[in-house]
């Protein structure tokens, strides 16, 4: 005879708990339906019986793989980490597991990857920007696939879309900078092409430019890759030009760490030489010397109210609509008022 242990079943844990056998799926599926009492029960049932559930069942009777899929530009640094963990976190509270994957910034390898997570079952899609080529949402609607972008708020776009307006947020931010006497402006921007957040952000600051009567042809810009090296390589191209900026202001907090790098390996003083901003208050921006004036992006916020976005999209509550979440200035040591 035997002694390896029977599999438990559902019908197992039903009768160790002493519930059914749908209250049981309730608990694994569905948590948030059933009362803290009768779930402690089920658990301690589930966990006592070492009972895992059967996934290709669940899947079959569901119709759906419980799993969302999100394509991050990068992964190489916390631009997106805190909202894609709110995200993630309110996932697994509503039974789904995440599948990430990055692009690089790259369209063809976010097309590349739209494809495999729909191949592997996705049942929604978390993706960053609306600036993508039309046949993409194209082949997801062909395929009956939710979709919801994040991290812009474009509501002429006709996409779903949970985020903030980044072009009024950074024309707010350089309107701060020159209320505080700043005229001699220079930029270090993300590269703009393919990535709708980095070009919004600098059509804000040029826009703040022209309603204070100055001329936007004359900033000078130079876009590279977010990484702090670049910045620091940046700041330092703009620093060596014959008409110094008074400030400069960057697409996000890892291009002006990069910045607060190349003053002090040129000798300057941040921000009694120069001063620096950034973009999106990653925590980044609070632990350098000095801290860094920037925006504040509500990341955790546009992270878990995606998540129950697309979620309703995928379980047929909703169809979608655009959230607007604000953003604010965040004035910190960076950045220099030359009107006292």
């Amino acid at each position: 005879m035997s002694d390896l242990r029977t599999v438990p079943t559902l019908d197992d844990v039903a009768r160790a708990a002493g519930v059914s056998t749908a209250t049981v799926s309730r608990c694994l599926n569905s948590p948030e339906r059933v009362v803290e009492q009768t779930r402690k029960r089920v658990m301690a049932a589930v966990e006592a019986l070492g009972y895992t559930p059967n996934f290709g069942a669940r899947v079959m009777a569901a119709k759906r793989t419980f799993t969302i899929g999100a394509i991050i530009p990068t992964m190489e640094n916390a631009i997106f980490a805190r909202g894609l963990q709110a995200f993630q976190e309110e996932l697994h509270t509503r039974g789904y597991t995440l599948l990430v994957a990055s692009s690089a910034y790259q369209p063809k390898i976010e097309e590349e990857q739209i494809r495999s997570l729909v191949a592997r079952g996705a049942d929604g899609l978390l993706l960053i920007g609306h600036d993508r080529d039309p046949s993409v949402y194209q082949y997801l609607k062909a395929r009956s696939i939710p979709v919801l972008s994040a991290w812009v708020y474009l509501p002429e776009s006709g996409q779903p879309t949970v985020g903030f307006d980044n072009r009024q947020s950074m024309r707010a931010l350089a309107q701060q900078v020159i209320d505080f006497g700043h005229q001699k402006i220079a930029v270090i921007s993300g590269i703009t092409k393919g990535n709708d957040r980095a070009a919004a952000r600098l059509a804000g600051l040029r826009d703040a430019l022209a309603a204070n009567g100055l001329d936007p042809k004359t900033m000078p810009v130079v876009e590279t890759p977010y990484e702090i090296e670049n910045g620091a390589v940046a700041f330092q191209t703009l620093m060596c030009a014959e008409n110094r900026p008074t400030v400069v202001m960057c697409g996000n907090d890892v291009l002006a760490v990069g910045a607060l790098r190349g003053a002090r390996d040129m000798g300057l003083s941040v921000p009694e030489d120069v001063s620096i901003t950034g973009f999106d208050d990653i925590e980044l921006a609070r632990i350098v010397t000095p801290q860094i004036t920037t925006v504040h992006v509500p990341h955790r916020e546009m992270g878990r109210k995606a998540a129950i976005a697309l979620i309703d999209m995928v379980e047929k509550r909703g169809t979608g609509d655009t959230i607007e979440l604000k953003s604010t200035v965040q004035l910190r040591d960076s950045l220099r008022d030359l009107t006292r």
